[in-house]
């Protein structure tokens, strides 16, 4: 019956070795932590990084890693890592890789042009830039009035360019990509859905032909679809045909390039084809003017001058170009280990920092808004083709040509037929929410995270949802720490390997002896839980005090308990309340007569022990390399003279 105990005979003393060295060879005496590092570790270098302050070990780390950039080999190493085309281009498959980033490069310059900038980013600048310049009482402006206005617009939001970029190149300098590791599986496939379906919802205006204002702030998303229902009726058939004929012709195309990409030599450019077809049929028909088609229409020409931006008001700049700093290392990040993933490379998250922010600084000095990686292109020029970084420098050809020369040919683009483009794009950003019902089986925490920050994202706004997602991501870690389960061990027969006393009922107590693991990190959020557990199973308490609750066998512990054995390798750090606790457990065990050892601490754990004061407490001979080596030493303290009783659960 399960939970009933059995006894047998434990070996006397003579026989003591068979629970030592179960396997039936003496391999080596107990290895204490000192005895180790004596024996396999660099004490002269142990010796200095315990002696040198902190501080002094990061500037002497620092001043070396200097000195290695200054020399020849290292400022070739920094210059690789921060020009990746370096690193690439020599090995570039010209004859396999050429013709698709050519066509996807030039399919992403026409989305380009007439579409500007990212629609959620655009969304957040739109709403700072009205903060920041706002629409004067006085509604009825002279036409000079409202070119002044727009100019401070625009003034405004280069200065946000300007602020999010330096802000960038703040966090590359101080290594801030880090960051990017706050952004779980979960958060990254519900930011980029949510996002998704903003850019969606806030195409259909052109879509349908409904000439609406874009809405921004919370609930945008919300309120456009209110609008876009609201005027329905008065939706534009011509573009409605057009609309539908447009999805007709790419989600095909799309499916074939899908299905078909290792056949093919280049994807099908169905998007170039469209915007060709689509100009040329408005133009011939006049579809403009004989049925109120919305056309791009004419793109100011020129390359604009350079000019320093405004920042009069630098601190309320700042303000707004945080999040929107933030919201674009996120998306960036965020897709670029979507697409990591899925082609099995890595991402360098400072690089993306520096390179963000040296674009946003830059084009800040020619009136550019903010700007980052976008949904809807990222996916065109994927599903165009396109293989390297090459693609961007075709799409930047094609930007500067029709900024220059060929910006009249876009003049008859219908809108619709840009809507369409980026609504058939979007697919692989809704085709992960078919992975709900696998995470839902795999980790019901990952979902619930998943869920609240899709919801967050597309209830409030991009920015803010992310807020949300990354604080309920990391409150599940918390919690996650708190259900405390510290295990006691038994010994398997036959072997030298202790394993948790709930997996199976034929493991070995020895009485007197007590193996605890301990596999959470021991904090100022857990501390309560680890001392109230510890207290119970060495009944160090106050009498009544309310058991925890526990998986172990009950009344696991019969015997008063002389030696304990705390299993510290699944903890991975301490703080200085964990490690003040630690101390206390010590002085509290000694006092009642119980010896501690601890068994596989890490460096960082024990050096922040030691510093709180352990050694004071036990002597370097309590602390192990392993469990095994502290549970021989335990027997060997043990008086096992006259017949025990081993405990066995049967």
């Amino acid at each position: 019956m399960s939970g009933l105990r059995s006894t047998r005979t434990c070996p006397g003393l003579g026989e003591a070795s068979d629970l030592k060295y179960p396997l039936g060879s003496k391999f080596r005496e107990p290895l204490t932590q000192a005895r180790f590092q004596q024996l396999f570790g660099d004490a002269e270098q142990d010796s200095e990084l315990r002696a040198e302050p902190r501080w002094s070990w990061l500037r002497r780390q620092w001043r070396r890693r200097r000195a290695s950039a200054c020399s020849g080999p290292g400022a070739w190493r920094l210059l690789l890592a921060r020009l990746p085309p370096l690193r690439w281009l020599p090995h570039y498959r010209w004859r396999a890789w050429l013709l698709g980033d050519a066509v996807a490069g030039v399919t992403v310059g026409i989305v380009h042009v007439p579409q500007g900038t990212f629609a959620v980013l655009s969304l957040m600048t739109g709403s700072a830039v009205e903060r920041l310049v706002p629409e004067p009482l006085e509604r009825n402006l002279s036409a000079i009035e409202r070119e002044q206005l727009d100019a401070q617009r625009v003034g405004a939001a280069a200065a946000m360019a300007f602020g999010s970029g330096a802000l960038m190149l703040g966090m590359f300098a101080l290594q801030l990509g880090v960051l990017a590791t706050f952004l779980s599986e979960p958060v990254v496939k519900a930011l980029t859905s949510g996002a998704a379906l903003h850019v969606l919802v806030s195409q259909l205006p052109s879509l349908l032909g409904l000439p609406l204002p874009r809405q921004i702030g919370c609930f945008a998303l919300f309120k456009t679809l209110a609008a876009v229902l609201t005027e329905l009726p008065r939706s534009s058939p011509a573009e409605l045909t057009i609309s539908a004929l447009s999805l007709a012709l790419l989600v095909p195309v799309k499916e074939l390039n899908v299905r078909f990409r290792d056949r093919l030599p280049t994807p099908i450019p169905g998007e170039i084809v469209m915007v060709l077809l689509a100009s040329v049929l408005c133009f011939t028909s006049s579809l403009d003017t004989r049925y109120n088609v919305q056309i791009v229409g004419l793109l100011p020409g020129g390359f604009p001058q350079p000019l320093l931006p405004s920042l009069a008001e630098l601190p309320r700049i700042l303000v707004d170009s945080l999040p929107m700093a933030m919201v674009t290392f996120a998306v960036s990040a965020s897709l670029a280990s979507i697409y990591a993933d899925k082609y099995s490379y890595t991402i360098d998250s400072n690089q993306e920092l520096l390179a963000h922010g040296v674009s946003n600084l830059i084009s800040s000095f020619f009136s550019c808004f903010p700007n980052s990686a976008t949904l809807a292109t990222t996916s065109l020029l994927v599903d165009a083709g396109g293989n390297t970084q090459l693609a961007g420098l075709f799409s930047c050809m094609v930007v500067l040509s029709v900024l220059l020369w060929l910006g009249p040919f876009f003049y008859y683009l219908p809108k619709a037929v840009l809507a369409c483009i980026n609504i058939s794009s979007m697919r692989q950003m809704f085709f992960q929410m078919r992975e709900l019902p696998q995470l839902w089986r795999i980790s019901r925490v990952d979902f619930a995270v998943w869920m609240v920050t899709w919801v967050a994202v597309v209830t409030l706004s991009v920015d803010l949802g992310l807020a949300v997602g990354v604080v309920f991501s990391m409150m599940t870690v918390v919690c996650r720490t708190q259900r405390i389960q510290c295990l006691a061990l038994g010994l398997a027969e036959g072997t030298e390997l202790y394993r948790p006393l709930r997996e199976s009922h034929k493991l070995l107590q020895v009485p007197g002896l007590l193996v605890l693991s301990y596999p959470t990190p021991l904090y100022f959020g857990t501390r309560g839980q680890f001392r109230r557990i510890l207290e119970w199973h060495l009944r160090l308490g106050e009498g009544g005090q309310e058991a925890p609750k526990t998986d172990d066998p009950p009344d696991a512990v019969a015997e008063p308990v002389r030696v304990v054995v705390l299993d510290c390798s699944g903890v991975p750090f301490v703080d200085a309340a964990g490690a003040r606790d630690v101390v206390q457990l010590a002085s509290r065990c000694r006092d009642a007569g119980i010896h501690l050892l601890l068994a596989q601490c890490n460096a960082s754990v024990l050096g922040t022990l030691t510093q709180a004061g352990l050694l004071d407490r036990v002597s370097p001979e309590q602390l192990f390399v392993s469990v095994q080596d502290a549970a021989a030493y335990a027997l060997e303290t043990l008086e096992l003279s006259g017949p025990k009783t081993c405990t066995v659960w049967v």
